[in-house]
């Protein structure tokens, strides 16, 4: 059965235009509260994550050994759709990850390893050995992420493996003008 709304639209003219009205529906199911017992969901999501940050290294450590088991199924088998795939979304899900759970260096690894899935031509030529060099930086920034010494060490390393996966995607893709714009564009990751 269709409600009765005659008389909840109000129209007001005027020479040159006009405004119309409604009476707000939602008024009747909103509750009014006290300043002091106004909620704030930012501080209660902040608490909510203070209370999961126990468990942020550990988590990461699953995400960081999930990479380095793509990795190791692409040396064994070699590059596959299948492999391919894992090794990407395991780099994605650490790079989408980490600054979360306070790794963000190890995040700008990730995401430099998936500009290098993203964008090599072939990845069979892709060196193994920058491959190999981003999952072993991911596992130690992750593993030594407690150290105070090592945050400094840990985002000179993602810069630096950063440049030298550009410089290799730049030679790679020199006979492909529409990916080296993309290349040469800056990262969006946030900085430490």
């Amino acid at each position: 059965m269709a409600r009765d709304t005659r008389g909840t639209i109000e129209i007001k003219k005027f020479s040159d235009h006009h405004v119309i009205t409604q009476a707000n529906p939602l008024s009747k199911v909103l509750r009014r509260v006290g300043e002091r017992d106004l909620d704030d969901p930012i501080a209660r999501a902040e608490k909510a994550l203070a209370g999961l940050s126990g468990e942020f290294k550990r988590w990461m450590r699953i995400e960081a050994d999930r990479l380095s088991a793509a990795h190791a199924a692409i040396l064994k088998h070699g590059f596959t759709n299948a492999s391919c795939e894992e090794l990407f979304r395991a780099a994605h899900d650490i790079k989408g990850d980490a600054a979360t759970f306070g790794y963000p260096s190890a995040g700008a690894a990730a995401d430099s390893l998936c500009r290098i899935i993203e964008h090599a031509p072939e990845l069979d030529h892709v060196p193994s050995d920058l491959i190999a060099h981003h999952i072993n930086a991911i596992q130690a920034i992750v593993r030594e992420r407690t150290k105070l010494d090592t945050v400094a060490m840990a985002t000179e390393l993602s810069r630096q493996l950063r440049g030298i996966a550009d410089q290799y995607l730049k030679h790679a893709n020199r006979n492909r003008p529409d990916h080296l714009e993309a290349i040469l564009a800056p990262s969006i990751m946030p900085a430490d």
